[in-house]
């Protein structure tokens, strides 16, 4: 396989694994939100109360994504077996701009 495809199937891949990371850390939380409060609380405060949990899922999954792709790209030179997701970025190449 080319760095290409090794790209593409790592994103479907990654994205899998965070989605379900987001949806198991939800449930925890939600878990543990019901486990806290068992007689809960009015409708309204649920409401806001979950999607704060959802937002807090959110946010503690990229955080811990970030993380578990820092350590597998320091272990693993990743940069050997995927092309770059964003093309090289535009400059300056070399003394192409005048001088005046």
């Amino acid at each position: 396989m080319n760095k290409k495809v090794n790209t593409v199937l790592f994103m479907l891949g990654a994205t899998v694994v965070n989605v379900l990371m987001m949806i198991i850390i939800f449930l925890v939380l939600m878990l543990l939100y019901a486990w806290l409060v068992p007689g809960g609380f009015a409708t309204q405060l649920g409401q806001v109360i979950g999607i704060v949990l959802f937002l807090a899922a959110i946010g503690l999954t990229y955080f811990l994504y970030h993380r578990m792709i820092k350590v597998i790209s320091t272990k693993w030179n990743l940069d050997d077996y995927f092309d770059p997701i964003f093309g090289k970025r535009g400059g300056s190449q070399g003394g192409s701009q005048k001088q005046e």
